[in-house]
């Protein structure tokens, strides 16, 4: 054989290889938990007893990431707080903390168990992934000391973070993300001094990984998908469901859809605090998902995915741009939605074409009920401003929705479930961002898959009838370079804060009992 033969078989050869290495498709997990929670306590518990209860929730995550190794599952994601629950002060949570090092170390904790001080939660993780030959996903706690040197170092000589491990199926530890955006009870833990961009290659694609409150902010979550080029997102998450627009399953298919990656989403199961939703979800559409708060079991979701999805460009304003805008001023009316103040026009009619404009957004919505009852009251609303409870981020959004009653002062209020179905509906606005992410909730809080599609000129709309009644249509925007620029004075934000204080405790109150 002559050197250039010898040359093309070896080439040849390398090119099977790696396309025999290489998935088109991939079977994905995740797990909705119903997390076993300490018992409530402001002082620390011994080691002894903090790995006591993680045992107990690893056991169960153990038979979750059994069962989908077994149906074939490549990787399988559980959520965030699901090891050691959620009830802790920064001192109460030490115990349950381990040194979590950075994946270039090259390690396999089942193996070597000892490598890096005391580590049983990750020793075990890794044996579990080893074991099944499956990648797993985790949410733990990590600790690094620091000292006075370090000018950011807190008082008790410690860093503490909310800390995403994937293990791949080998056992091996190779990815560490720390949460980079804390929801404004974690105050156990802190956040990282820069955003960290946290990847992965696999046969199956490259990954990206964040946690829960990070999808509302474009570090890192939006750069992971636009930098970074990844294919999948992993998401652990402890979401509490705020409707209209922030319910998990709902914002969660969106903004799979809104980025065009696949993401896989697996929640803590606690449906009396309004934490559940769990889903698997593709850019055209959702693949599995469960919403569930009649039961307190959990939930192993499985379902085929691409290893790396196409979706087409979408210029969001496009089509909204074009259209006259009709003044309707005399028929618009104000009313809240999760404390932002939306300009709103009713849906008289069991037909219709309306405009509703807010600043720089102006939304536009034609409409066909299959009947129109004199018991349930639509509308159409436009927000264009700086949310400023529990953090501070720019939307414009466009949403049909349905209101809590005929009274027209409780549009946008909380409601899961309606009795209006639409023939026809199509939502556009004139948005001024390219990060915009297209919901579509029915009553009960359920999704409604391949009923409805985005076209590349910004219009959200429906294939056929709905399934079911509709519950909100939403084009959700955000303008993330507007993020720190506000007018808001700071006597609003602080009588926001109040309502919101008043509103939360006792949900909060719920979480601690």
């Amino acid at each position: 054989m002559s050197t250039s033969q010898w040359l093309a078989c070896a080439a040849f050869s390398v090119f099977c290889v790696s396309q025999a290495s290489s998935l088109d498709t991939f079977v994905a997990a995740v797990y909705e938990h119903a997390v076993i929670q300490p018992n409530v306590s402001q002082s620390p518990v011994s080691h002894k007893e903090a790995l006591a209860l993680m045992n107990q929730n690893l056991d169960v995550l153990e038979g979750a990431i059994t069962a989908a190794a077994k149906q074939g599952a490549h990787i399988i994601v559980t959520p965030e707080d699901a090891i050691y629950g959620m009830r802790f002060s920064r001192d109460a949570i030490y115990p349950y903390l381990e040194d979590i090092p950075d994946p270039q170390v090259n390690w396999i904790p089942c193996n070597d168990p000892d490598r890096f001080g005391y580590t049983p939660v990750q020793e075990r993780l890794s044996c579990l992934a080893k074991n099944s030959s499956i990648y797993v996903v985790a949410n733990i706690g990590d600790k690094k000391p620091c000292n006075a040197s370090d000018l950011q170092c807190p008082p008790d000589g410690r860093y503490q973070y909310n800390t995403d491990v994937v293990f791949d199926s080998e056992g091996k530890l190779i990815a560490r993300y720390h949460k980079q955006n804390l929801f404004m009870s974690e105050e156990q833990f802190d956040a990282p001094k820069e955003p960290e961009f946290v990847t992965f290659n696999t046969p199956f694609g490259k990954f990206g990984i964040f946690t829960c409150f990070d999808i509302l902010f474009h570090d890192p979550a939006v750069a992971l998908v636009r930098d970074f080029q990844v294919d999948t997102i992993l998401f652990p998450t402890a979401w509490m469901d705020v409707l209209p627009h922030l319910t998990a399953i709902g914002f969660h298919s969106a903004w799979a859809m809104g980025m065009g990656v696949n993401f896989l989403a697996s929640n803590i199961h606690q449906p009396l605090q309004r934490m559940t939703g769990s889903g698997i979800y593709a850019p055209d559409s959702p693949r599995a998902f469960h919403y569930d708060r009649k039961t307190q079991e959990g939930k192993l979701l499985i379902s085929q995915l691409d290893s790396h999805p196409h979706h087409p460009a979408v210029n969001w304003s496009s089509y909204a741009s074009s259209i006259e805008v009709m003044s309707m001023r005399n028929q618009e009316f104000k009313s809240i939605a999760f404390f932002d103040e939306f300009t709103f026009v009713e849906l008289k009619g069991i037909t219709g074409n309306y405009t509703v404009c807010q600043k720089d957004l102006c939304c536009h919505l034609r409409y066909q009920m299959a009947e129109k009852r004199v018991d349930e009251t639509y509308a159409l609303g436009a927000f264009d401003g700086l949310h400023t409870v529990e953090g501070q981020y720019h939307l414009q959004i466009c949403t049909l929705l349905k209101c809590k009653t005929t009274d027209l002062h409780t549009c946008g209020s909380s409601v899961d479930t309606a009795s209006t179905k639409f023939a026809m509906f199509s939502l556009s606005g004139t948005f001024g961002t390219q990060y915009v992410f297209p919901e579509v909730l029915l009553s009960e809080v359920k999704l409604a898959p391949g009923e409805f599609q985005v076209s590349s000129d910004g219009r959200l709309f429906s294939l056929e009838p709905t399934s079911g009644p509709v519950l909100t249509v939403t084009l959700f925007g955000r303008v993330y370079e507007k993020d720190g620029v506000t007018n808001v004075s700071s006597d609003s934000r602080t009588h926001s804060l109040l309502i919101m204080l008043i509103i939360m405790t006792p949900i909060m109150h719920a979480l601690f009992l």
